[in-house]
């Protein structure tokens, strides 16, 4: 440590002090780098067609969500119908804003019969479709409603 007079009184120079070692908040800073660079690499080594089976099971949901609210809006029974390489809305009045009908990914496809009534009651009976992926048929994905909530997506059994 460095000493230097000022007047009559002598000052102790901070910089001139020595380092021994991290500082708890050094340590604490390096540490939170290094868990955001984990779970960026693991983010990014995520299975991909996981996230692909995710993403088309959660655009059904909001899909479905979208003609059964369509259906009770028009009166008109609805009905949703998978077929080879993607699916179809029987009943919704076709207009220029037609819903879509096919998959994101090519390789969804429904498992098992893959037909949904979507209304024009407000309180539907229980229904499910399963997705899967042709290139990974363990890859599963339930879409479903007890027919008053909204349907949401759930692991598969």
């Amino acid at each position: 440590m460095q000493i230097l007079a000022v007047g009559n009184k002598p000052v102790r120079s901070h910089r001139a002090r020595r380092a021994h070692g991290f500082t708890l908040l050094e340590l604490l800073v390096v540490l939170s780098i290094m868990a955001l660079a984990t779970v960026g690499v693991g983010l990014t080594m995520r299975d991909g067609t996981q996230a692909q089976l995710e993403r088309d099971a959660e655009r059904l949901a909001a899909l479905l969500e979208s003609a059964r609210a369509q259906s009770r809006a028009s009166g008109v029974p609805v009905y949703w119908q998978a077929q080879p390489g993607g699916f179809r809305f029987d009943g919704l009045p076709t207009t220029n804003h037609a819903l879509p009908t096919q998959w994101l990914d090519p390789a969804t496809g429904v498992r098992g019969t893959g037909t949904l009534v979507l209304g024009p009651e407000p309180l539907i009976g229980p229904q499910q479709v399963t997705l899967t992926q042709s290139t990974h048929p363990e890859h599963a994905l339930r879409v479903s409603t007890d027919g008053l909530r909204p349907f949401t997506v759930e692991a598969a059994q």
